[in-house]
Parts: C-alpha cells; structure tokens; sequence
C-alpha cells in the first residue's frame, strides 16, 4: 500500500504582487553581494555584518521559496488531516500545542552545543569554509532533513527514527538502525549533559538563574493550561519577565551569603541532571518540559538578537583570516585533519545534525496541530540555529588570532607560562605578548585564558567583546560571565528533550519484543525506560567529571563523527520513504544531501580509524602511546604511567567504535537501497506504514502570523464554539 495524499484543490495560480517581486528582489540582490565581498575580499578589512547580511538574505529566500516548494510539492501537507497530537491525545506525550510554544520546544530541543562551539573550533580553518556549509548545509541538508523527518513521524503517529528505520527499510537495516541510533544518542547526551556541567561547576549565577527556570516553566505550564487557557502572549510575557528576575538574580546570589548554596561541585551538577532529566521525561510535556525550552528560546533567540545588535553598534572587523594554512595542511592545532572531509564534522549541528532527526522523531511530532506547520518549526527551527552558528563564527573571528591560538591550542603545546604560551603562538605565525594574554584574562576576570579548550571560552570572549563594545555598559567581565550562563542554558534543553525522546525510542524498540512497551501512556515502561536512560549517560557523565580520561571524555572525539552518521541514517529513512510513496521525481530532496554526508562521514571515519599519523587516526594514536609505554615515556595529555594506559585503552575503543558506527550506516544505506529497487521494479507491491486518515477539527495557523484567510477561520471556528456552548 503507497502513501495516500489528500489535498484539497488547486487554488488557480496568479501573478505575486509587485511589492512582493521587488522585496525578493532587493532581498537577492543585497545576499549575492554580500556574499561577493565575504568570499573575494583578499587581504583587506571584512566587516562581520557582510557575514551577516549573506547569511540573512540566503535564509529569507530559502524559506520562502525552497521550503514553501519542499512542503507543497514534495510533502504535499494536509491540513485537513489530523496529526497524532489530537488522534492520540493523552496529555501526557501526545498534546495539541500552540505553534508558537512548539517552536520555542523544538528550536531549545535542537540547538545544543553543536551551533556554539563547533563553529569556533572550526574557525581555525578561517571564516569562509566554515560559513559557506553553515549557511549552504542548513539549506540544502538540515532544515530539509528536519522538516522531512517531522512529516514522515507525523504521519506515523510520532515514530521514532529507528523505528521508522525498522518498519520501512526492513529488519536487518531496521536493527542495524535501531542499534545505531540508541548508542549514539547516549553518547551525545552524555556529551551534551559534560558541556553543561562544565559551564556550571562553581558558578553560582549560572546554576540558581538556570534552576529557577524550573519552577518558571512549571507555572507557566499550569498557567497555560488551566488558569489562562490559549493566553500564550501573556504568559510568555510572564515567563520572560520572572527569566529577567532570576538572570539578574543569579548576579546578586554570586555575591551573597547564598553563593555556597549554589555553587556546586562537578558531581553534584551530575546527580542534579540525572534527577532533572529523569522528572522532565516522566512528566506530562505541558507541564514542565514544553514551557521551560519555550522559555529557554526566549533567552537563546534574545541573546543572539542582542548580539547581532550589537555587531551593528560596534561594526567589528574580522580578525581572522578567509582561508587559513591549516585547511589545507590538516596540521592545525585545534584539531587535526585537512578541510576535507573535517570542517563538515567539526560544525556539527548548525549546518546539518542528525541529533535534531531524533527529536523531529520525537517529542516534535506528538504536539504539532497542523501538518503546514513543519515549515515553520522544521525548517524555520534549523535556519534559527544555523544563524546561532554564523554568530558564533563572527565571535570566534573577531578576537585577535593569537589570542584564539592561544586559548583553543592544547596546554601541552603551550606550555605552563604566559611565556612558553606567547612562544607557542608565535611559532604558528601569530603574534601575543605575556602581558596580553594577561590583560585579556584580566578583562574577563579569569586567572587564566591559555588552554581554555573546547570552544565555550573562545565564545564567550568574542561575545563579550562585541556586547562590551556595541553597549559600552556593563564591562567585559559580566558579558563574558553572561555569555558563560547562556551557552549552559543553551546546552541543558537538549538534554531533557533528549532523555524524553530516548525514552521513547528505547520504548519503540522494546516494543518490537514485547508490545505493551510500545504503549507510551502505560506508566511503568515510562518509568522503565526513563530510568534506563538517563541511567546511561548518567553512567558515562559520571565517569567523565571524576576521571579525566574516563567515561565520557573517553568517547568525547567520536561526537561529531557520530552525530553526522546519525544524519546519514535519517537521510536514509526520508530517501527510502519517498521512493516507497511513490515519489521518485523527488527523491533527490534528500537523496543529495544523503551522498554528501555519507561521503564526508565515511572519508572521515576510514581517517580516524586506518590515518597513520598518531594526531588524526585512533589506532595510530594507540601504537604511539603504547611503544611509549613501553619506554616508560608520558606523553601529553597523560601526567602518569596509569594515565598512558588509559590513553591506549581510549584509542582502542574510540577506533573500535568508529568502524563499528560506519559499518552499521553501510548496512543501512545498502538494505534501504535493495528496499528501493524493488519497490520501483514493482510500486504496488510497496509498502508503508503511514497511519490512516483522519480528518481534523483543529483550527490553527500554518506560521508565525495568520494569514487573512486564516483569522477568518479561527473567527468562524470560535463563533462555531461559542454557539456550542451556549447550546
């Protein structure tokens, strides 16, 4: 049986109005040259707002033309079709949500540490590959698999990814799938949840402003729903100001006599989340888990607001340069490897995540009212996080080099002085005194900035540059501290609705075993698997805060290789189901973006695992470490013979992994490539596993403002209710 698609008819084609030819117009023309001056300029002062301007303009055009196309030719959305959200409803998982809120879950759901630190890392590369796959990748490859992957879960009552994987590829891609899919996410959430407790670890600020925003989403939650029904404005005004309250809040607690209360060890953070993530997954998703990434989009969307605010005040140049030596080196100090394939890895979710598959299979499919409205909240979502990402390249681009090498460089290469620091920048070919690096340190009120490696520093040092010099209030130390607070914000929604949604995927496939799992409304499989969950990547987070090399950090390098993969495998599934409804002409939607990231992954997987050089490949890093070993030599980052041969056993399992990941996305790939063949060799006997049709009686904008024609049905649908009623 293929995919059945009920349209209504054809309203008859007619000309766009004038104003709107030449809005496009200017939109294209003011994009193209931006673009001109960020990739031909050579050698002369760039301004950051050209970055900007390119990335903006190329947004607005994708979303109009090419995700309007994708939904009314590709997907063919039915808005008279009711969506799992009101055929399922049981107000626990399955809940009718106000697009609006849907919008604020799904984009603090998605946008994670990837946006933030990936672009940073890969700044070493120079600004221009980067930005080219933020904004070309989020176009062409993201947003599509996310808006793809919604509508297809959608259709299939809310199915996870895997399970998806299972039911239209077969069993043998369908377990290779599911297998995959779980592990990974595990090891991204555990890598997610380490971020956090990083950012947070003796900060109070940080820790009391994001704990009061859960009793903030709690009453936002019952507001909402019982006090105030549908009163979304109000209570958004509510929530963002009570947000305002704790951020200010939290600076007055960092200096009180309540800064010890909140300032927390490592391993406190660790219990904290692993209690927070099992509540939020067991809790009804209206309660608490809905309003509080609803509320967190506000402070995410404000700050990034703010700060390109702040690039128009301060008129920043880039510091950095277009294309760096090390993209075609591959001997960068930040991380190893040449432009291809690892700038696409490194920039791991604001160009193209498969993370965001899982929850666009998850918790997003559940709520949504109208099927129109995976535009907006698909889409519209992944070209807000691309944005996050263009930000986080212009912060990382505009501090001065040597101040970037010198703080995402590694403390082995730079030494345990400001001296050896400024020594080990300069042999790179950049330029930073001692007393620089001291004075830059001192700015933000920090004892050091020399090897604060992983990103989230370098981030916060170019936004608080840019804040302190568009604003010129505040200083640079409470931005930089602001900017610290935010990016932790930013990371721990995607550990809720994560654990959330690994729960459901955990109950998909025990529901292959045993039916009752697959029920999500029966409460001790939500505990069960809840607890299984949060459980693992507790495990592993665990691990990782109290050993330097254990636990997490010891699968820490596989992150962006593995996210990627898990991007390969959705773009799998979308492909597969396209073809399977009968939809060839359109396969190519996905199936590009498909190729690509399967070529880049799997070039860097056959890297990572069989690369002769010890800086890039697994297996040569563990021979390296081992015959050192067995001199008796310590090399870094081990302080201790103990440390070496944990060094050797990291290798081993990282490189084991690796192979592991990209056979799995082999088998995959292959078996959903057999499943297509014989279904175009013979369509009727083809086979999906779409839900029947159900007509809707929900009344719900497809986008962010109502059209003319859909106030008039909301009005008509409100006068239905209200004569109802008095009836």
């Amino acid at each position: 049986m293929v995919d059945t698609v009920r349209t209504e008819p054809a309203p008859p084609r007619r000309r766009p109005p004038l104003r709107s030819i030449v809005v496009w117009t200017l939109v294209a023309v003011v994009g193209a040259i931006a673009w001109g001056v960020v990739a031909l300029s050579r050698g002369e002062d760039i301004s950051a707002l050209w970055l900007l301007a390119a990335a903006l303009g190329s947004y607005a055009i994708a979303y109009r033309f090419y995700a309007r196309f994708i939904a009314r030719r590709v997907l063919q959305v039915d808005d008279t079709r009711a969506t799992p959200a009101e055929t399922l409803r049981n107000d626990t998982d399955f809940q009718p949500t106000d697009r609006r809120v849907l919008f604020g879950h799904h984009f603090a759901a998605i946008a994670g540490a990837g946006p933030l630190v990936g672009p940073v890392l890969a700044a070493q590369m120079g600004y221009l590959p980067g930005t080219l796959w933020i904004v070309v990748g989020v176009i062409f490859a993201g947003a599509v698999q996310d808006m793809v992957v919604l509508f297809f879960s959608m259709r299939r009552n809310g199915k996870s990814l895997g399970q998806m994987a299972r039911e239209e590829i077969g069993v043998v891609g369908g377990v290779a799938a599911l297998i995959g899919v779980f592990t990974i996410m595990i090891i991204l959430l555990a890598v997610l949840a380490l971020v956090v407790v990083n950012a947070l670890a003796h900060s109070a600020w940080g820790t009391f402003s994001i704990a009061m925003t859960i009793p903030i989403a709690l009453f936002m939650g019952f507001y909402l729903r019982t006090l105030r029904p549908g009163r979304v404005i109000e209570t958004s005004l509510i929530g963002v100001g009570l947000l305002l309250l704790a951020i200010v809040g939290g600076g007055w607690v960092q200096d009180s006599s309540w800064a010890d209360t909140f300032t927390l060890s490592p391993e406190a953070l660790v219990l904290a989340l692993v209690i927070y993530g099992f509540v939020a997954s067991v809790l009804p998703v209206w309660m608490l888990l809905a309003p509080r990434d609803y509320l967190s989009t506000f402070m995410k969307i404000g700050t990034i607001i703010l700060l390109a605010i702040g690039l128009l005040l301060a008129r920043p140049v880039l510091q950095n340069e277009a294309v760096t030596d090390f993209a075609s080196s591959g001997d960068g100090p930040v991380f190893a490897g040449s432009l291809f394939p690892f700038v696409f890895i490194t920039i791991a979710c604001g160009a193209l995540s498969g993370f965001h598959a899982l929850i666009a299979s998850g918790t997003t499919p559940k709520l949504i009212e109208k099927e129109s409205q995976v535009r907006m909240i698909g889409y519209g979502g992944m070209l807000m996080e691309s944005f996050v990402a263009v930000s986080a390249m212009i912060a990382a681009s505009v501090i001065d080099p040597g101040l970037y090498y010198a703080m995402n460089a590694p403390a082995g290469f730079l030494g345990d002085s400001l001296e050896s620091a400024s020594q080990a920048v300069a042999s790179l070919g950049f330029s930073i005194t001692p007393d620089q690096l001291a004075a830059a340190a001192a700015a933000v009120e920090e004892s050091t900035l020399v090897a604060r490696t992983g990103g989230a520093p370098t981030l916060a040092v170019g936004m608080s540059q840019i804040f302190s010099d568009g604003f010129g209030t505040g200083g640079q130390a409470f931005w930089y501290h602001f900017a610290i607070m935010f990016e932790a914000l930013f990371i721990l929604t995607t550990v809720d609705a994560g654990t959330r949604v690994g729960r459901f995927m955990l109950q998909d496939t025990l529901g292959n075993v045993w039916k009752p799992m697959r029920d999500v409304s029966w409460k001790p499989g939500l505990w069960v698997t809840s607890a299984l969950v949060v459980g693992a990547w507790g495990y592993f987070l665990y691990a990782g805060v109290t050993d330097p090399l254990g636990g997490i950090n010891q699968l820490f390098p596989l992150f962006g290789i593995a996210n990627q993969l898990l991007a390969a495998i959705a773009l799998t599934v979308a492909t597969t189901i396209l073809i399977k409804s009968g939809r060839l002409k359109w396969a190519w939607v996905t199936g590009i973006p498909l190729l690509w990231d399967a070529a880049v992954t799997l070039t860097a997987s056959w890297q990572k695992v069989f690369s002769d050089d010890p800086t890039l490949g697994f297996f040569a890093q563990r021979d390296r470490f081992s015959e050192a070993l067995d001199n008796g030599e310590i090399l870094p980052p081990a302080r201790s013979l103990e440390d070496m041969e944990q060094v050797v056993t990291n290798s081993t399992v990282d490189g084991v992994l690796a192979a592991f990941f990209a056979l799995l996305v082999v088998i995959i790939i292959a078996d959903a490539a057999r499943v297509c063949v014989k279904a175009l060799r013979d369509p009727s006997a083809a086979t999906t596993t779409e839900a029947p049709y159900v007509r809707s009686t929900i009344v719900a904008p497809s986008g962010l403002i109502p059209t003319r024609a859909e106030r008039e049905l909301m009005a008509a649908a409100a006068t239905r209710g209200e004569r109802d009623g008095d009836g």
